[in-house]
């Protein structure tokens, strides 16, 4: 399998800014992807559940995805990586296909999973999509949010078929036993679930994490722990964030706020709005908010 150096460490998973009145802001997209490449991460993916993907017209999908690489395409050291989310496999292909000629590096398949599909129909979905394209796959294996259940042994006869599939995002819970079954199989992971379970996830093989875009250099600072193989820093740090994930974490939605506020206060974008129904912070989290910029504001270079 053929497996894209770029796709390691911290890939952070794009905020999509709304304005008040709830219209696509896209200039605040643009200072949002410029936020992401100015940290030097070398990967970052569009359209995840962070992204609100399910709250876009197709319309602005279209619109975000040509931002999006328009600002990366060519840009050394860097993977821009776009979501399938579509249930129908038909217009999955396409999308991804679309995504390719567009000139995404990459592209993350959510599996279909509205319904109830059966495994067989999920496996298919997936080798279809892998099947039209030529660029990276990652498969996203998120059963809390989807329902849908995946086999370690399924995911590897694709990888036998495809040499492009080679990375998991995954965001079962906890996450280390699919982690380490994948890599037993020869497939690399990301792990999900704002770095939850990064530890146990690390010394089962996950290759990274992808976290929000609000918090890039405290991810960093974890993730440099990591290649440094200096757990006591590793603990130190995770520890440190714990708190604040666990409260955003209790709810998907929570936390997309919870990121936009952060990215509001720095001054990124202009609103933190998310469209309805979303998560709301309760004084609690807003004052985790304050916590995360005082850390962001520790560790901004002088």
């Amino acid at each position: 399998m053929r497996r894209d150096g770029r796709l390691r460490g911290i890939s952070p998973v794009l905020a999509v800014p709304f304005r008040a009145n709830g219209d696509l802001d896209g200039d605040g997209f643009r200072a949002v992807v410029d936020h992401v490449l100015s940290s030097g991460v070398t990967s970052a993916l569009l359209f995840g559940l962070a992204s609100e993907f399910h709250k876009l017209t197709d319309a602005e999908r279209d619109l975000l995805c040509g931002l999006f690489l328009e600002r990366t395409v060519e840009r050394p050291g860097f993977a821009a990586i776009c979501s399938v989310t579509d249930h129908a496999t038909h217009v999955a292909v396409q999308r991804a296909t679309c995504y390719q000629d567009r000139g995404a590096d990459a592209v993350n398949v959510l599996p279909p999973h509205f319904l109830d599909p059966s495994p067989r129909a999920v496996i298919d979905h997936l080798d279809a999509v892998m099947a039209a394209v030529e660029v990276p796959v990652i498969v996203q294996y998120a059963p809390v949010q989807t329902g849908t259940s995946l086999q370690p042994d399924d995911l590897g006869r694709l990888a036998e078929r495809h040499a492009n599939f080679g990375i998991v995002k995954v965001e079962s819970s906890p996450p280390a036993s699919m982690i380490a079954a994948l890599a037993r199989l020869g497939l690399a992971s990301f792990v999900g679930q704002a770095g939850l379970h990064l530890p146990s996830a690390v010394a089962a093989g996950a290759i990274g994490v992808q976290p929000g875009c609000s918090m890039i250099p405290l991810y960093q600072r974890l993730w440099s722990a990591v290649d440094a193989r200096d757990e006591p820093a590793l603990f130190a740090d995770y520890e440190a964030l714990l708190p604040t994930i666990v409260h955003w974490m209790t709810h998907v939605e929570t936390i997309v706020q919870a990121e936009k506020t952060v990215l509001q206060r720095l001054g990124v974008i202009e609103s933190d709005h998310c469209r309805a129904p979303g998560g709301q912070l309760d004084a609690f989290g807003l004052g985790l908010v304050e916590g995360i910029l005082s850390r962001l504001g520790e560790d901004a270079p002088s």
